[in-house]
Protein backbone atom coordinates (compact mmCIF):
# COMPACT_ATOMS: atom_id res chain seq x y z
CA UNK A 1 0.00 0.00 0.00
CA UNK A 2 1.44 3.40 -0.98
CA UNK A 3 1.87 5.95 1.79
CA UNK A 4 1.88 9.72 1.51
CA UNK A 5 5.63 9.64 2.14
CA UNK A 6 6.12 7.14 -0.70
CA UNK A 7 4.26 9.44 -3.10
CA UNK A 8 6.19 12.52 -1.98
CA UNK A 9 9.49 10.65 -2.29
CA UNK A 10 8.51 9.55 -5.80
CA UNK A 11 7.70 13.15 -6.69
CA UNK A 12 11.06 14.34 -5.36
CA UNK A 13 12.82 11.65 -7.39
CA UNK A 14 11.12 12.88 -10.56
CA UNK A 15 12.05 16.48 -9.75
CA UNK A 16 15.67 15.43 -9.17
CA UNK A 17 15.65 13.62 -12.53
CA UNK A 18 14.29 16.80 -14.12
CA UNK A 19 17.45 18.63 -13.05
CA UNK A 20 19.87 15.76 -13.87
CA UNK A 21 21.63 16.88 -17.06
CA UNK A 22 23.61 13.62 -17.36
CA UNK A 23 20.44 11.52 -17.21
CA UNK A 24 18.78 13.79 -19.74
CA UNK A 25 21.73 13.45 -22.15
CA UNK A 26 21.71 9.67 -21.75
CA UNK A 27 17.99 9.29 -22.37
CA UNK A 28 17.80 11.75 -25.26
CA UNK A 29 21.01 10.37 -26.79
CA UNK A 30 19.73 6.78 -26.84
CA UNK A 31 17.28 6.37 -29.75
CA UNK A 32 14.99 3.81 -28.13
CA UNK A 33 14.83 5.71 -24.84
CA UNK A 34 14.36 9.04 -26.63
CA UNK A 35 11.46 7.64 -28.67
CA UNK A 36 9.78 6.31 -25.52
CA UNK A 37 10.28 9.57 -23.63
CA UNK A 38 8.86 11.54 -26.54
CA UNK A 39 5.68 9.44 -26.44
CA UNK A 40 5.22 10.34 -22.79
CA UNK A 41 5.94 14.02 -23.48
CA UNK A 42 3.38 14.23 -26.25
CA UNK A 43 0.51 14.27 -23.75
CA UNK A 44 1.82 17.50 -22.25
CA UNK A 45 3.29 19.26 -25.29
CA UNK A 46 2.06 20.42 -28.69
CA UNK A 47 5.00 19.01 -30.65
CA UNK A 48 8.34 20.48 -31.66
CA UNK A 49 7.48 23.18 -34.20
CA UNK A 50 5.93 26.63 -34.15
CA UNK A 51 3.30 25.42 -36.58
CA UNK A 52 2.22 22.59 -34.28
CA UNK A 53 2.02 24.96 -31.32
CA UNK A 54 -0.10 27.46 -33.25
CA UNK A 55 -2.43 24.68 -34.40
CA UNK A 56 -2.93 23.37 -30.86
CA UNK A 57 -3.46 26.91 -29.55
CA UNK A 58 -6.01 27.42 -32.32
CA UNK A 59 -7.87 24.31 -31.17
CA UNK A 60 -8.00 25.71 -27.62
CA UNK A 61 -9.36 28.99 -28.97
CA UNK A 62 -12.00 27.08 -30.95
CA UNK A 63 -13.18 25.59 -27.61
CA UNK A 64 -13.70 29.13 -26.32
CA UNK A 65 -10.43 29.65 -24.45
CA UNK A 66 -7.58 32.07 -24.89
CA UNK A 67 -4.10 30.60 -25.25
CA UNK A 68 -0.56 30.99 -24.01
CA UNK A 69 2.35 29.49 -25.94
CA UNK A 70 5.79 28.72 -24.57
CA UNK A 71 8.83 27.39 -26.40
CA UNK A 72 10.31 24.98 -23.85
CA UNK A 73 13.81 25.59 -22.57
CA UNK A 74 15.78 27.16 -19.77
CA UNK A 75 19.26 27.82 -18.37
CA UNK A 76 20.95 28.79 -21.64
CA UNK A 77 24.60 29.54 -20.89
CA UNK A 78 26.06 30.66 -24.21
CA UNK A 79 25.32 33.75 -26.27
CA UNK A 80 25.14 31.73 -29.50
CA UNK A 81 22.48 29.39 -28.13
CA UNK A 82 20.50 32.28 -26.66
CA UNK A 83 20.55 33.94 -30.07
CA UNK A 84 19.26 30.85 -31.88
CA UNK A 85 16.57 30.19 -29.24
CA UNK A 86 15.45 33.81 -29.42
CA UNK A 87 15.04 33.26 -33.16
CA UNK A 88 12.43 30.56 -32.47
CA UNK A 89 10.54 32.92 -30.16
CA UNK A 90 10.60 35.57 -32.87
CA UNK A 91 9.25 33.01 -35.36
CA UNK A 92 6.49 32.27 -32.85
CA UNK A 93 5.74 35.99 -32.49
CA UNK A 94 5.50 36.30 -36.27
CA UNK A 95 3.09 33.35 -36.45
CA UNK A 96 0.88 34.72 -33.65
CA UNK A 97 0.82 38.11 -35.38
CA UNK A 98 0.04 36.57 -38.76
CA UNK A 99 -2.82 34.47 -37.39
CA UNK A 100 -3.93 37.23 -34.98
CA UNK A 101 -4.17 34.67 -32.18
CA UNK A 102 -5.43 35.77 -28.75
CA UNK A 103 -2.35 34.18 -27.18
CA UNK A 104 0.34 35.32 -24.82
CA UNK A 105 3.98 34.34 -25.32
CA UNK A 106 5.56 32.81 -22.22
CA UNK A 107 9.25 32.24 -21.57
CA UNK A 108 11.97 31.74 -18.99
CA UNK A 109 14.32 34.72 -18.97
CA UNK A 110 17.17 32.21 -18.64
CA UNK A 111 16.07 30.75 -21.99
CA UNK A 112 16.79 34.15 -23.53
CA UNK A 113 20.27 34.53 -22.04
CA UNK A 114 19.62 35.90 -18.55
CA UNK A 115 22.46 33.83 -17.08
CA UNK A 116 24.84 34.96 -19.81
CA UNK A 117 24.01 38.67 -19.59
CA UNK A 118 20.76 40.23 -18.31
CA UNK A 119 21.09 42.92 -20.99
CA UNK A 120 20.90 40.19 -23.61
CA UNK A 121 17.61 38.85 -22.22
CA UNK A 122 16.19 42.38 -22.04
CA UNK A 123 17.14 42.96 -25.67
CA UNK A 124 15.36 39.83 -26.88
CA UNK A 125 12.20 40.69 -24.93
CA UNK A 126 12.26 44.12 -26.57
CA UNK A 127 12.39 42.40 -29.96
CA UNK A 128 9.42 40.19 -29.05
CA UNK A 129 7.51 43.27 -27.93
CA UNK A 130 8.23 45.06 -31.22
CA UNK A 131 7.16 41.99 -33.23
CA UNK A 132 3.78 41.78 -31.46
CA UNK A 133 3.10 45.48 -30.90
CA UNK A 134 0.09 45.71 -33.22
CA UNK A 135 -1.69 42.92 -31.31
CA UNK A 136 -0.68 44.08 -27.85
CA UNK A 137 0.37 40.51 -27.02
CA UNK A 138 1.17 39.90 -23.36
CA UNK A 139 4.72 38.62 -22.82
CA UNK A 140 4.67 36.44 -19.71
CA UNK A 141 7.84 35.75 -17.75
CA UNK A 142 7.74 32.24 -16.29
CA UNK A 143 8.89 31.26 -12.80
CA UNK A 144 12.33 29.78 -12.19
CA UNK A 145 13.97 28.31 -9.09
CA UNK A 146 14.10 30.42 -5.94
CA UNK A 147 17.83 31.01 -6.40
CA UNK A 148 16.97 33.12 -9.47
CA UNK A 149 13.94 34.98 -8.13
CA UNK A 150 15.78 38.20 -7.31
CA UNK A 151 17.43 38.33 -10.72
CA UNK A 152 14.14 37.61 -12.52
CA UNK A 153 12.26 40.28 -10.56
CA UNK A 154 15.00 42.85 -11.15
CA UNK A 155 14.79 42.29 -14.91
CA UNK A 156 10.98 42.29 -14.81
CA UNK A 157 10.98 45.64 -13.04
CA UNK A 158 13.35 47.00 -15.66
CA UNK A 159 11.22 45.73 -18.55
CA UNK A 160 7.98 46.98 -16.99
CA UNK A 161 9.25 50.54 -17.13
CA UNK A 162 9.24 50.42 -20.93
CA UNK A 163 6.89 47.54 -21.88
CA UNK A 164 3.76 47.54 -19.68
CA UNK A 165 2.41 44.35 -21.26
CA UNK A 166 5.22 42.21 -19.83
CA UNK A 167 3.79 40.00 -17.04
CA UNK A 168 5.34 37.97 -14.25
CA UNK A 169 4.76 34.56 -12.64
CA UNK A 170 4.81 34.27 -8.83
CA UNK A 171 4.98 31.01 -6.87
CA UNK A 172 2.64 30.70 -3.91
CA UNK A 173 4.91 28.05 -2.36
CA UNK A 174 7.76 30.46 -1.67
CA UNK A 175 7.74 32.06 1.77
CA UNK A 176 9.05 35.28 0.22
CA UNK A 177 6.19 35.73 -2.25
CA UNK A 178 3.94 38.04 -0.16
CA UNK A 179 6.78 40.59 -0.10
CA UNK A 180 7.50 40.05 -3.81
CA UNK A 181 3.80 40.54 -4.56
CA UNK A 182 3.78 44.02 -3.07
CA UNK A 183 6.70 44.88 -5.32
CA UNK A 184 5.04 43.66 -8.50
CA UNK A 185 1.64 45.16 -7.66
CA UNK A 186 3.31 48.53 -8.23
CA UNK A 187 4.04 47.47 -11.83
CA UNK A 188 1.49 47.27 -14.66
CA UNK A 189 1.89 43.71 -15.95
CA UNK A 190 -0.40 40.71 -15.46
CA UNK A 191 0.44 38.52 -12.47
CA UNK A 192 0.32 34.78 -13.11
CA UNK A 193 -0.11 32.95 -9.80
CA UNK A 194 1.08 29.33 -9.66
CA UNK A 195 1.64 26.93 -6.77
CA UNK A 196 5.28 26.30 -7.76
CA UNK A 197 6.73 23.07 -9.10
CA UNK A 198 10.45 23.30 -8.32
CA UNK A 199 12.33 21.15 -5.81
CA UNK A 200 12.80 23.57 -2.89
CA UNK A 201 13.72 23.06 0.78
CA UNK A 202 11.01 23.63 3.37
CA UNK A 203 13.04 26.52 4.73
CA UNK A 204 12.24 28.29 1.44
CA UNK A 205 8.85 26.88 0.41
CA UNK A 206 5.70 25.32 1.82
CA UNK A 207 5.37 21.56 1.34
CA UNK A 208 3.47 20.52 -1.77
CA UNK A 209 -0.08 19.44 -1.02
CA UNK A 210 -0.06 21.19 2.35
CA UNK A 211 -2.81 23.26 3.93
CA UNK A 212 -0.23 26.05 4.28
CA UNK A 213 0.27 26.14 0.52
CA UNK A 214 -3.48 26.31 -0.15
CA UNK A 215 -3.82 29.10 2.40
CA UNK A 216 -0.92 30.99 0.85
CA UNK A 217 -2.43 30.70 -2.64
CA UNK A 218 -5.82 31.95 -1.43
CA UNK A 219 -4.27 34.86 0.49
CA UNK A 220 -2.18 35.96 -2.49
CA UNK A 221 -5.12 35.61 -4.89
CA UNK A 222 -7.33 37.63 -2.58
CA UNK A 223 -4.78 40.41 -2.28
CA UNK A 224 -4.47 40.68 -6.08
CA UNK A 225 -8.23 40.53 -6.64
CA UNK A 226 -8.77 43.29 -4.06
CA UNK A 227 -6.44 45.60 -6.01
CA UNK A 228 -8.13 44.92 -9.37
CA UNK A 229 -4.76 44.00 -10.87
CA UNK A 230 -4.77 41.64 -13.88
CA UNK A 231 -4.50 38.07 -12.59
CA UNK A 232 -4.11 34.62 -14.10
CA UNK A 233 -5.06 31.89 -11.63
CA UNK A 234 -2.84 29.14 -13.00
CA UNK A 235 -3.89 25.85 -11.43
CA UNK A 236 -5.55 22.63 -12.50
CA UNK A 237 -6.22 21.57 -8.91
CA UNK A 238 -10.00 21.14 -8.94
CA UNK A 239 -10.31 21.43 -5.15
CA UNK A 240 -8.39 24.71 -5.17
CA UNK A 241 -10.52 25.99 -8.06
CA UNK A 242 -13.71 25.21 -6.14
CA UNK A 243 -12.30 26.92 -3.04
CA UNK A 244 -11.37 30.00 -5.07
CA UNK A 245 -14.90 30.20 -6.46
CA UNK A 246 -16.43 29.73 -3.01
CA UNK A 247 -14.10 32.37 -1.54
CA UNK A 248 -14.27 35.08 -4.19
CA UNK A 249 -17.50 34.42 -6.09
CA UNK A 250 -18.40 36.89 -8.82
CA UNK A 251 -15.07 38.73 -8.48
CA UNK A 252 -13.54 35.88 -10.50
CA UNK A 253 -15.72 36.85 -13.46
CA UNK A 254 -14.31 40.38 -13.62
CA UNK A 255 -12.46 41.49 -16.73
CA UNK A 256 -9.11 41.25 -14.94
CA UNK A 257 -9.21 37.59 -13.85
CA UNK A 258 -8.58 34.39 -15.84
CA UNK A 259 -8.23 30.72 -15.02
CA UNK A 260 -5.28 29.13 -16.80
CA UNK A 261 -4.45 25.44 -17.15
CA UNK A 262 -1.70 23.47 -18.81
CA UNK A 263 -2.22 21.50 -22.00
CA UNK A 264 -3.06 17.89 -21.16
CA UNK A 265 -4.07 18.71 -17.58
CA UNK A 266 -7.46 19.80 -16.36
CA UNK A 267 -8.99 19.95 -19.85
CA UNK A 268 -12.49 19.05 -18.69
CA UNK A 269 -12.25 21.47 -15.76
CA UNK A 270 -11.16 24.33 -18.01
CA UNK A 271 -14.03 23.63 -20.40
CA UNK A 272 -16.46 23.58 -17.46
CA UNK A 273 -15.21 26.92 -16.19
CA UNK A 274 -15.66 28.41 -19.66
CA UNK A 275 -19.24 27.15 -19.78
CA UNK A 276 -19.86 28.73 -16.37
CA UNK A 277 -18.79 32.13 -17.66
CA UNK A 278 -15.21 32.44 -16.42
CA UNK A 279 -12.40 33.68 -18.67
CA UNK A 280 -10.11 30.76 -19.42
CA UNK A 281 -6.72 30.19 -21.02
CA UNK A 282 -4.90 27.01 -22.07
CA UNK A 283 -1.11 26.94 -21.76
CA UNK A 284 0.58 25.28 -24.74
CA UNK A 285 4.22 24.17 -24.61
CA UNK A 286 6.24 23.09 -27.66
CA UNK A 287 9.82 22.32 -28.63
CA UNK A 288 12.38 19.57 -28.10
CA UNK A 289 13.66 20.73 -24.70
CA UNK A 290 10.70 19.48 -22.72
CA UNK A 291 12.61 17.29 -20.22
CA UNK A 292 12.34 19.58 -17.17
CA UNK A 293 8.79 20.63 -17.96
CA UNK A 294 7.34 17.13 -18.46
CA UNK A 295 9.03 15.54 -15.44
CA UNK A 296 7.79 18.36 -13.24
CA UNK A 297 4.24 17.85 -14.57
CA UNK A 298 4.37 14.14 -13.71
CA UNK A 299 5.96 14.92 -10.33
CA UNK A 300 3.01 17.13 -9.39
CA UNK A 301 0.91 13.94 -9.33
CA UNK A 302 3.18 10.86 -9.29
CA UNK A 303 0.14 8.72 -10.12
CA UNK A 304 0.65 10.08 -13.65
CA UNK A 305 3.49 7.57 -13.96
CA UNK A 306 0.74 5.02 -14.64
CA UNK A 307 -0.62 7.28 -17.40
CA UNK A 308 2.90 7.60 -18.81
CA UNK A 309 3.23 3.81 -18.96
CA UNK A 310 -0.13 3.61 -20.74
CA UNK A 311 1.04 6.22 -23.26
CA UNK A 312 4.06 4.05 -24.08
CA UNK A 313 1.63 1.36 -25.28
CA UNK A 314 -0.37 3.70 -27.53
CA UNK A 315 0.14 4.45 -31.17
CA UNK A 316 1.18 8.10 -31.62
CA UNK A 317 -2.12 8.92 -33.28
CA UNK A 318 -4.08 7.48 -30.36
CA UNK A 319 -2.33 9.38 -27.60
CA UNK A 320 -5.06 11.52 -26.05
CA UNK A 321 -4.16 14.61 -24.10
CA UNK A 322 -7.64 14.76 -22.63
CA UNK A 323 -7.55 11.47 -20.77
CA UNK A 324 -6.07 11.60 -17.26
Amino acid sequence: MRTVNDIENAADTLRAWALDEDLKRHVMGTPTLAAAASKVARRYTAGESVGEAVAVAGAAIARGHRASIEYAGESVRTADLAHSEAGVFLDLAAAISREELPSTISFDLSHLGLLVDPDMAVGYVRQLAAATEHLGTVLMISAEGSDRTDLVLDVYERLSAEIPRVGITLQARLHRTPVDLERVLALPGTIRLVKGAFLEPESVAYPRGSAELTAAYLQLAGRIIDTGHALNLATHDDELVDTLIASFGGALKSATVEFEMLLGLGTDLLDRLHREGYATREYVVFGGEWWLYVLNRIAEHPQRVVTALADLNRDDGANSRNAE
